[in-house]
Order: C-alpha cells, then sequence, then structure tokens
C-alpha cells in the first residue's frame, strides 16, 4: 500500500501561484509514477500532470501546459504541483496519485491504484 497525503491547498486571487505538495509513504516511492489531477463538485475527476519515476518524463493536459510545473524529491518522498498564473476556473479539489507507470497516470483515473485525500484549491477572481 501506498499512502498519500496533500498538503498546500488554499484561497488565493487570480493571476498568484500556489505550490502543491504530496508525501507518500508505505513502499519504496521511486517505484511510482505520480501525478495531480482535480475534481469539481458533480464534475469528473480531471488529468492534470503526471510524473515518471525517476522525473526525467512529465505529462500534462494541454490547459494546465506553460502555467503548472510538476516535480519530485524521491529523496523527500514527495512529488509536487507548482501552480502560476491561477484563473478562478482552476478552483477544484486537487488529488495527488500513484501508480506503476506514467502511462496508466494518463489513461483514465478509475484505473490509479492510489489516491490522496484531496486539497481545496480555491481562486478568486
Amino acid at each position: 500500500q501506498v499512502q498519500l497525503v496533500e498538503s498546500g491547498g488554499g484561497l488565493v486571487p487570480a493571476g498568484d501561484s500556489l505550490r502543491l505538495s504530496c508525501a507518500a509513504s508505505g513502499r519504496t516511492f521511486s517505484n511510482y509514477a505520480m501525478g495531480w489531477f482535480r475534481q469539481a463538485p458533480g464534475k469528473e475527476r480531471e488529468f492534470v500532470a503526471a510524473i515518471n519515476w525517476s522525473g526525467a518524463d512529465t505529462s500534462y493536459a494541454a490547459s494546465m501546459k506553460g502555467r503548472f510545473t510538476i516535480s519530485r524529491d524521491n529523496a523527500k518522498n514527495t512529488v509536487y504541483l507548482q501552480m502560476n498564473s491561477l484563473k478562478p476556473e482552476d478552483t477544484d479539489v486537487y488529488y495527488c496519485a500513484a501508480d506503476s507507470s506514467i502511462v496508466r497516470m494518463t489513461a483514465h483515473y478509475s484505473v490509479i491504484s492510489y489516491w490522496g485525500k484531496g486539497t481545496l484549491v480555491t481562486v478568486s477572481p
């Protein structure tokens, strides 16, 4: 089992930045690809970004590319999501995810093996 705990969410004005963190425990962190998803009430969970086990390969949803950056520190068992130029439409609960490969991470959220409980990001107009 892998346990994931997100932090760093909050309320910010449009145009500001936030950095989300996800601390992992349980199995060997560097064995897993990691990702971020987000979900608004009544909507499907949406892919945001993913990173492979080494950090050498990343993938982003088209609407986030250029504004969001995913990174990881395997020594700290932590994955990050740096979010810049935030917009009100980025308001969501953001979830950390872990799975065996970046391919699975970008397939569909229903196949993902491990999830955190989420952290709320609210961007005011």
